[in-house]
């Protein structure tokens, strides 16, 4: 949530003032932030610990603990590769590193245009397709290296979600 944006602070009022002002309400809220602003800000936590009458390290206790939520926003676009079994055996491995390498970022990462974030999975249930890969939950499979890069290019030029 960006403070200077009066609508995005109003509608974050708006959320909080949906759940109870109890601790158990935390995770839940925790995910609404997420779906709606795409990552949970400094600001967010702030406002959720004046809510919840907790301290921000108690929020930030919690949210660590799942894997599921960020404190960074994310790029437009997210790419996400399969590190699954019939993946890794199939190259997974030179998939990631050759896609870290066309865009110049590691896996966790956001490039510093804001167009792509990297991240990793377990299994995105496509085995048929390895070594695979989603951006923006389109699946992309039979990949090597170079139809990654030819991915990546037409993503670039995708429109911004």
């Amino acid at each position: 949530m960006q403070t200077a944006n009066k609508d995005t602070a109003e509608e974050m009022r708006e959320m909080l003032d949906s759940y109870e002002k109890h601790r158990d309400s935390l995770v839940p809220i925790l995910q609404e932030v997420q779906d709606k602003f795409g990552y949970i800000s400094e600001s967010s936590v702030e406002g959720i610990a004046r809510h919840l009458d907790v301290s921000q390290s108690y929020i930030y206790g919690v949210a660590t603990f799942y894997t599921q939520f960020r404190f960074t926003r994310p790029g437009d676009h997210m790419v996400c590769l399969c590190r699954g079994t019939a993946c890794h055996v199939s190259g997974a491995d030179q998939i990631l590193e050759h896609v870290e390498r066309h865009l110049n970022i590691r896996e966790g990462e956001t490039t510093d245009d804001g167009n792509f974030s990297l991240e990793t999975v377990a299994c995105i249930g496509c085995c048929a397709l390895a070594p695979c890969m989603t951006i923006d939950q389109e699946v992309h499979g039979h990949l090597t290296p170079q139809k990654a890069t030819r991915i990546l290019k037409a993503g670039n030029k995708k429109e911004k979600k």
